[in-house]
């Protein structure tokens, strides 16, 4: 174990009103400033959205000399100590966790849980001073272990007790899991890595979960240190809740939190030979090797506009459609690579995500910079209007990837080379070399221009840029796979998205699209039809088919506002209409709705792309060059 330093800022937190989901929390100062300043994050790094995770904290007073001392509110999230300098100083305090996300914290008699960014108030003018955290049990977590990646400086076999961080961007990047949760661990690229995973089911298979995750972990530090060079990390935990119905992970700098659904696990099997992985399975396996990924790809090279976080603000950047979207691209191939999933499986995965992105209107306005950037107000914020005017930056983000890697292999190299290149360079500020560093776009096209041509880096900028789809198809038929137009679905001919219980529950109206020019709006409810002189009622979209027969047009009865409306619906696809040129509507282009399907066309050439064999040209050589 860690030696902890003399002199620290030293967090003490106990979960012990775990039926109230309230952490006790003291922030011992021993060299406090004079009117010490405090705050609490506004935002997680990772995770793009102001939380206000001050909103959940209470009861904060102070003492200095076992005597009170003033506490003044500043604002949302800032507090003033009325303390004296140089002399000890307790803030005490209590958080509620109630939220079951990877983002926030929570506390029940079952589990703990909690990033940093939630419970440890920052010491303003000490960020750089080493920090401690002392985590005591309770009466109600007695019999509970705990997990986290944080060097333990004087902890007892569950795992309770002292542990050490250099710095606060250290202490909230490393989140803690408490409970009675299942333990594994494995080696890969010489450094442990720990799994717990928390609330699993009896049928759990943790031995298959540890040994696919190594393959995923050795993959991926062979990608990254080709040169034998050894991980940037110590060692290694994933955190994995797995609840009733949920997916979701947020990366750390030598940690990850999970969430999935428990049906979603690996269950043990009695048969002979191992069962195939389910579709939920290879979904987690998939979310695994993302946020692995990321341990390189955004928490160590990273935008150059993170090289700090403000904890008070947004921090705003262009590149998640790298950050993001390349690791998109490449935590589902990494799945392949590590033989997890075999060439079919890939493309159909590949293929869901091209469709996902052709089917929504918002790529013809907003381009995936444009997209990275408005992260804070627009992926985070998901409503009814989301499809019509935004782009994921993950999607698109990870089909520029894929568009880039295939130009790439046009002249010999390949976007492994783009990686690993942006490692090199990023290193050369390191002291020490293999931690990363900061990136410009510029970075990034000068290592394509090196690799492949300016052409492409000019392409990239277009691509990245622009909002004209991309040549997805000629590029993937450079490389043995072949792009063919695929039927619609009911629900993309008629541009809807819907829920359907007892009735049809319109999610969302896609721009251009048959329903809007209907006249139909998210929050309807699609109670019937009117066809040929009779009327049908309707419990699922299917159902239209069903009841139009050859009908050319129908009434569709919705329900809006407890009123009744009758709305004539087209059921043949209209012409797209041209981008109309005046002002009211120079925004709001008529999106064909497509459908694409993806055949291997020339085996060997697909499997030279998906297996990531290697090519003539190398980053370092063309770096050095």
């Amino acid at each position: 174990m860690a030696v902890a330093p003399a002199s620290l800022i030293r967090y003490t937190m106990q979960a012990s009103a775990v039926d109230a989901h309230l952490f006790d929390v003291t922030l011992h100062l021993e060299r406090p400033a004079a009117g010490q300043l405090l705050s609490l994050p506004v935002w997680i790094p990772g995770s793009y959205l102001v939380r206000e995770f001050s909103k959940n904290l209470q009861a904060l007073s102070a003492t200095q000399n076992g005597q009170p001392i003033a506490v003044e509110q500043l604002n949302k999230n800032q507090w003033k100590i009325g303390c004296s300098a140089d002399t000890d100083c307790a803030i005490s305090y209590q958080v509620c966790a109630y939220d079951t996300s990877v983002r926030t914290a929570w506390l029940d008699r079952r589990r703990g849980f909690f990033n940093g960014t939630s419970l440890c108030l920052r010491v303003h003018g000490q960020e750089h001073s080493p920090h401690a955290l002392e985590l005591l049990s309770s009466p109600a977590t007695q019999d509970w272990q705990v997990a986290t990646g944080l060097t333990a400086a004087q902890v007892d076999a569950q795992g309770f007790g002292l542990y050490i961080a250099a710095d606060y961007d250290e202490l909230v990047d490393c989140p803690v899991e408490m409970g009675k949760f299942w333990r594994g661990e494995f080696v890969a690229g010489g450094v442990v890595h720990e799994f717990v995973v928390a609330g699993a089911a009896p049928s759990f298979d943790g031995r298959r979960l540890l040994a696919d995750t190594q393959k995923i972990c050795e993959a991926e530090i062979a990608f990254w240190h080709a040169d034998g060079s050894r991980p940037p990390m110590e060692r290694y935990v994933f955190m994995l809740n797995v609840v009733d119905d949920g997916y979701g992970g947020l990366e750390h700098r030598n940690s990850t939190a999970l969430i999935c659904g428990r049906s979603d696990l690996p269950r043990k099997h009695t048969g002979p030979g191992q069962a195939k992985a389910s579709e939920g399975y290879t979904t987690l396996l998939g979310l695994i090797s993302h946020e692995y990924f990321h341990t390189w790809n955004v928490k160590r090279l990273r935008p150059g506009e993170f090289a700090r976080y403000d904890y008070e603000q947004e921090n705003y950047t262009e590149l998640l459609w790298f950050f993001e979207g390349f690791t998109s691209y490449y935590d589902d191939l990494f799945l392949r690579r590590a033989g997890l999933i075999d060439s079919t499986q890939y493309l159909k995965l590949i293929t869901r995500t091209i469709n996902q992105v052709l089917q929504t209107p918002g790529r013809q306005l907003q381009s995936v910079a444009e997209a990275s950037f408005d992260a804070w107000v627009k992926y985070y914020r998901q409503d009814e209007n989301t499809a019509n005017h935004t782009v994921s930056y993950y999607t698109k983000g990870s089909l520029v990837a894929l568009c880039l890697d295939l130009s790439l292999r046009q002249h010999g190299a390949s976007l492994d080379d783009v990686m690993r290149g942006l490692w090199q360079l990023s290193n050369g500020e390191v002291q020490g070399g293999h931690q990363g560093g900061p990136i410009t776009e510029t970075d990034i096209a000068r290592i394509v221009a090196q690799l492949g041509n300016e052409a492409i880096a000019r392409q990239l900028h277009l691509w990245v840029h622009g909002t004209n789809d991309l040549p997805l198809a000629e590029l993937l038929a450079l490389h043995g796979i072949k792009a063919k137009a695929e039927p619609a679905q009911l629900a993309q001919k008629l541009g809807l998205r819907v829920q359907e219980n007892h009735s049809v529950q319109i999610k969302t109206v896609l721009r251009g699209g048959l329903a809007e020019q209907a006249g139909m709006m998210a929050g309807d409810e699609w109670l019937a039809i009117e066809a040929q002189e009779q009327r049908w009622r309707i419990t699922k979209l299917d159902d239209l088919l069903l009841y139009a027969g050859d009908a050319n047009q129908v009434t569709a009865w919705v329900a809006r506002d407890k009123q009744i409306l009758t709305l004539q619906l087209a059921l043949y696809p209209l012409p797209a209409k041209p981008v109309a040129e005046d002002a009211n509507s120079a925004n709001v282009p008529a999106a064909p709705i497509s459908n694409l399907g993806l055949e291997v066309s020339d085996k060997a050439a697909c499997e030279l792309w998906l297996s990531g064999a290697a090519t003539p040209i190398t980053a370092a050589a063309a770096v050095a060059a």
